[in-house]
């Protein structure tokens, strides 16, 4: 018996009750980071994630007697996963979460409009909630790697496409299951899946220059020593050497204001606009997306108590911040908890 990822044990024979409650724990151990993670790239939120993987494992529960042994235990759980998923989007306001509000130009100078709560904001993902990457193999059908499809941009730009499409893309070009398998696990047919992995890899294509994101290297010293230096220039009180950082053509966002900016200096012009606000920074070294990532802790100028700001993900190129997203209050200090950062006040030390 196998399925995308390789020989799948069965849980029992074929006709009978095959999942008891120590047998379904094992099942929700074995499975719970990878489908928590998949609910992640469909819906782009953390928080719903969250809620319908559980969601996933109830369902499951209730119709275990349903499961008879025949088929894949993983293909079982990520049928019911990606159909929750779907419900869910159906039954929400917004079937996409944006890091750019679409059709909203780059800006210049300070940003005006404050922040849109109103928005559906993508959210970063932890890394300690990633299953081991390092070791992931998709099926032979993938055309992404692990590592490639966990990024920020790729999730945000999987966000453009209709729901059914995204959920085929996934299950095709990301987890490797081919059109078959996907068509059983979603319903309808073989040919409607290709037609579904037609438009969404089209879609794509327009997205990205070259038809798919560029390639992206496993992170090394270097990736490091830019977050370090990337901490040290907040802590440090360094604009100009943060600017410095970043390629010429880097793009800023920061959920949750719809400003973004296009190059360094735009971006260190804004920067310069706001980086008095707080007597000081300091700055925690986490990890989001597969990408250098950190918690930024500001000094109130009027109570001088350390609080939760902004958390920032790191896009690197040739050593080089290509992409910088910050989010910032009130959605940044939200996600602080997700990422196992203090959410009371930083005390300084040293």
């Amino acid at each position: 018996m196998t399925d995308a990822s390789g020989p799948v044990e069965p849980l029992g024979r074929p006709g009978r009750p095959v999942l008891d409650r120590l047998a379904f724990e094992r099942l929700t151990v074995a499975h719970r980071r990878e489908l928590k993670l998949h609910c992640y790239r469909m819906m782009g939120s953390l928080n719903e994630a969250d809620d319908l993987v559980q969601e996933t494992f109830l369902k499951a529960w209730r119709a275990r007697s349903q499961f008879d042994g025949r088929g894949s235990a993983r293909g079982w759980l990520y049928s019911i996963a990606t159909n929750s998923c779907l419900n869910a989007i159906k039954a929400r306001s917004s079937a996409r979460r944006i890091l750019e509000q679409p059709g909203r130009a780059a800006a210049e100078g300070r940003a005006t409009g404050g922040p849109a709560t109103g928005l559906a904001w993508l959210e970063p993902y932890p890394d300690a909630e990633l299953p081991d990457i390092a070791d992931d193999r998709p099926g032979p059908e993938a055309r992404y790697e692990a590592r490639e499809a966990v990024r920020l941009a790729f999730v945000a730009a999987i966000q453009l496409l209709p729901p059914r499409q995204r959920a085929a893309l996934l299950l095709c070009d990301v987890l490797g299951w081919s059109a078959i398998e996907t068509a059983q696990l979603l319903g309808g047919s073989t040919v409607s899946i290709n037609s579904a992995l037609q438009r969404a890899r089209a879609t794509l294509g327009g997205h990205y220059p070259q038809g798919r994101p560029p390639q992206r290297s496993r992170p090394g010293a270097d990736e490091g020593l830019l977050l370090e230096r990337y901490m040290q220039a907040w802590q440090a009180d360094n604009l100009d050497g943060l600017v410095a950082l970043l390629r010429e053509d880097a793009i800023y966002h920061m959920p949750p204001w719809r400003e973004w900016y296009r190059g360094r200096p735009a971006i260190g012009a804004f920067l310069g606009s706001v980086w008095g606000n707080f007597a000081a920074y300091r700055a925690v070294a986490i990890g989001a997306n597969a990408q250098p990532a950190a918690g930024v802790y500001a000094l109130g100028r009027q109570d001088f108590a350390w609080r939760p700001h902004s958390l920032h993900v790191i896009e690197p190129a040739d050593g080089k911040i290509a992409s910088l997203t910050i989010y910032v209050p009130p959605l940044g200090p939200a996600l602080f908890a997700a990422f196992s950062l203090p959410p009371e006040p930083l005390t300084p030390t040293g």
